[in-house]
């Protein structure tokens, strides 16, 4: 179980991190105009907003992360449910022990296990982590599909 309260103050606001000056900013900003949401899944997903909460780590490198975190801010402004950053992630090419170098990346990438960026952790209220997209929903979903998914079977 993870504590929101400190999740919260450790990490930032989805459009915050967005519209952070970055080298991924014109990226952001072309997904957000760019990706449509599934009006139906997002219709079912707003039954879950003040109940569950995503944390994403990520990073201004990352492909991936330019793809999936944009969408993760339509979700939230299209259902309530709130999403907040934990970005800035580095590797640690020094340390070949560490896959992440903290600082700047935050500590917390040890407490989920980040492996792969995106980490997309789907949190209950309690704080429990219901599950996680990792890098890219399966092939056959999209990213609100896949949260959808993990929402419903918990």
């Amino acid at each position: 179980m993870h504590d929101l309260t400190t999740l919260r103050a450790s990490s930032e606001p989805i459009e915050e991190y967005l519209d952070a000056p970055s080298d991924a900013a014109e990226a952001f900003n072309r997904r957000l105009q760019e990706y449509e949401l599934d009006p139906l899944v997002t219709e079912k997903l707003k039954a879950h907003a003040g109940k569950a909460y995503i944390f994403a780590f990520s990073a201004e490198w990352c492909k991936d992360c330019k793809k999936n975190v944009p969408v993760l801010k339509l979700i939230q402004d299209a259902t309530g449910i709130e999403v907040r950053v934990l970005g800035h992630i580095m590797r640690d090419a020094k340390n070949p022990d560490e896959r992440w170098r903290i600082p700047p990346s935050p500590p917390e990438v040890k407490t989920f296990n980040v492996v792969n960026i995106p980490h997309i952790a789907v949190l209950d209220a309690h704080g429990n982590e219901l599950g996680a997209v990792i890098e890219n929903p399966p092939e056959d979903k999209t990213l609100e599909e896949a949260l959808l998914a993990i929402l419903e079977a918990a």
